[in-house]
């Protein structure tokens, strides 16, 4: 997990000072990991520690500690005994008051600061690990070392190009953008086709989508369902030319079988065309949008490490196959 700046900036804009309450350490079984975090302020709270109870508690205590003033605090407990919670491990909760200009004091690519009651001086083994994320880029996972608390920075590792905002558009997005490591662009013919896009989502506006397609990282991942067949076609021979990471096709067997046929016959070799993944998402959930986007989802995280989409996309030797 990671710290997650424009998040904080936006909310503490709207709400004031907020409470950020992370996990900073566990010990046996707990609901989240170490770096799991919440926010809080005075009517709402995002985000989630988990654990019913424990983030129950831990929201009632940001808020008395933006009622009364307090300064960041640390809490220590086993789940079973503290809370009756089955877990049966322990976690370390970390509560800080953030407000702008304690934001704004951050200097990147980690965030390190000594926990409650801790010497003030950084160890020698966190200046380490703070030099190796300067100088090569090394992201330390969130974790307490010697009585300080270190997190990387939220960037996005993985670029999502969604084009189309039609019904499987919109269920895409609402589905995705929440999940962390995400960068969503969205592209479009006309501003009248988007809802009200998600916080942190790219928004593109273009007559002519597939002249954007140059500007997408190579390694960017693409989800093609627009309303015309034309361009879905366009977009596919014009990212076979530039490149992608993945690229998932909306269709049935008897588009893709015509598509295979058309980017055969714009010169393109049958190795590239079968790294289109053709449906998207997992057929056995049903053709509702959110379903659709649901398994598309599943097969994002599920490959995460892999160049091309798989599941009902893909066969077991990563040709493309039909519902």
């Amino acid at each position: 997990m990671s710290f997650d700046r424009a998040t904080m900036d936006r909310l503490i804009a709207a709400h004031g000072a907020v409470v950020r309450v992370v996990v900073a350490e566990v010990a046996g079984s707990a609901p989240r990991e170490a770096g799991a975090a919440m926010l809080v302020w005075a009517g709402g709270q995002a985000g989630t520690i988990g654990g019913g109870a424990l983030e129950y508690e831990a929201a009632a205590r940001a808020r008395g500690m933006l009622a009364g003033g307090a300064g960041d605090r640390l809490d220590r407990m086993a789940l079973g005994p503290a809370l009756n919670q089955c877990c049966g491990g322990a976690v370390t909760l970390l509560s800080e008051v953030w407000d702008k200009a304690r934001l704004d004091g951050l200097a990147g690519p980690v965030v390190a600061r000594p926990l409650p009651g801790s010497a003030r001086e950084m160890p020698l083994a966190l200046r380490r690990i703070v030099a190796r994320a300067r100088g090569e880029g090394v992201r330390p996972a969130a974790r307490v070392v010697q009585g300080w608390f270190v997190e990387p920075l939220t960037e996005p590792t993985r670029e999502i190009w969604i084009w189309g905002a039609g019904h499987v558009g919109r269920a895409l997005v609402v589905v995705l953008a929440p999940l962390p490591g995400l960068r969503l662009t969205w592209i479009d013919t006309d501003a009248g086709r988007f809802p009200e896009v998600p916080e942190g989502v790219v928004q593109r506006i273009a007559a002519n989508p597939a002249a954007l397609v140059d500007e997408a990282p190579a390694s960017a991942e693409h989800l093609v369902l627009t309303f015309s067949h034309a361009l879905d076609l366009e977009l596919c021979h014009r990212l076979l030319t530039h490149g992608f990471g993945t690229l998932g096709l909306i269709g049935s067997g008897t588009k893709w079988a015509r598509f295979r046929s058309r980017l055969r016959a714009l010169g393109h070799l049958d190795a590239g065309i079968s790294r289109i993944a053709c449906p998207i998402g997992q057929p056995a959930l049903g053709k509702h949008p959110q379903a659709i986007a649901v398994g598309v989802a599943a097969d994002l995280l599920t490959n995460k490490h892999k160049k091309d989409l798989t599941g009902s996309g893909l066969d077991g030797e990563g040709r493309a196959s039909g519902p």
